[in-house]
């Protein structure tokens, strides 16, 4: 990662792609620059994006291949130049675009003396071939060259695996990934407090998806993946990993913020599972509790108001506070004097 100032006005936030390029049919690259940034973003952005286009992107791979009578991949056949296990290699390289889901059947069906491309791959419609010029294999004499091929659409990568041999089916590594590279760095320009970054991102794709298509995918991954904590609601989540909520009973408050008298251990132990943390206590109160070792809803039951008003910089309003917050979230209504405020 490469930082260096350079001396840049920008005020609006925009992205920006500055160099796109086609070095062939599977080799392309682009370059793509977001900012301004303030200090710390760019390199935030600039690694989730990364991990996002190199392993959360879908692509499309031969994953097996069979043809009778080869008894293993090592085999060599008369009248081909290469071995089962180069013609493997060859295809495990095999660029394919496919938009649909599961397993689709190709196959190879030729006769020599020629040379066998991707050209003569015979595929389902949904699936294009990126580079027909590929080359798979060389017929020196005249025989019959026939493959069964699978075709599957997935995320990252897959090793074959010895124990799927049979019947002339060999597995290939599949390497779905259409992103070959990403690099990422960061130009920072201003002073002090108002140090601003730009965030230059580059993208190196195998031709089945622009370096463009690539990061619009990779941001659309990323943001589906954090939908799920805008909608949360902190109040249904207190106690979803026990038990949809704790029903407890109403505890006058002029002995204590509670002693109070709990029969069932069943009880006790829901109690011990929930801390403060989801309480929703300001930040001073809670450093407060957690300072005087309180940690679980049990620990603050156990304490009366007295014992909290020992805890060192706690005021009454604050025991307002755990009041109203018990009220709301686990419908406990206590009752404090009112001499007491």
């Amino acid at each position: 990662m490469v930082r260096e100032e350079v001396a840049v006005s920008t005020r609006t936030l925009r992205w920006k792609c500055v160099e796109s390029r086609v070095d062939s049919k599977r080799f392309h690259y682009g370059r793509f620059i977001l900012s301004p940034l303030l200090k710390g973003q760019a390199d935030m952005i600039g690694i989730a994006m990364r991990r996002s286009l190199l392993g959360e992107i879908e692509g499309a791979c031969i994953t097996r291949a069979k043809s009778n009578k080869v008894p293993h991949d090592y085999s060599i056949i008369v009248g081909i130049e290469e071995s089962v296990h180069e013609i493997l290699m060859n295809l495990k390289e095999i660029v394919l675009r496919s938009n649909l889901y599961g397993t689709l059947d190709a196959s190879i069906c030729v006769r020599g003396p020629r040379y066998v491309t991707a050209q003569d791959i015979i595929s389902p419609p949904s699936v294009e071939i990126v580079d027909t010029t590929q080359r798979i294999a060389s017929l020196t004499d005249p025989i019959n060259l026939c493959i069964e091929l699978k075709i599957e659409r997935n995320r990252g990568y897959r090793m074959k695996t010895p124990s799927n041999y049979q019947d002339g089916s060999y597995p290939i590594d599949a390497v779905f990934m259409p992103v070959r590279n990403v690099n990422h760095s960061i130009h920072s320009y201003g002073n002090g407090n108002e140090k601003q970054e730009i965030l230059f991102l580059e993208i190196w794709t195998n031709g089945s998806l622009t370096p463009k298509e690539a990061l619009h995918e990779a941001s659309r991954n990323l943001i589906d993946l954090f939908i799920p904590f805008l909608h949360a609601e902190e109040r249904d989540n207190h106690l979803e990993d026990n038990q949809n909520r704790v029903t407890l009973p109403l505890f006058p408050f002029d002995g204590g913020l509670v002693k109070a008298n709990i029969r069932k251990n069943k009880k006790e132990n829901a109690l011990k599972c929930i801390f403060i943390d989801q309480l929703e206590l300001p930040p001073r109160t809670y450093n407060c509790l957690k300072r005087s070792n309180i940690h679980t809803l049990l620990d603050l039951l156990s304490n009366s108001q007295e014992d909290l008003m020992r805890i060192e910089h706690f005021r009454i309003e604050d025991v307002k506070q755990i009041l109203d917050i018990l009220q709301k979230h686990f419908e406990i209504d206590l009752h404090l004097p009112k001499k007491k405020f």
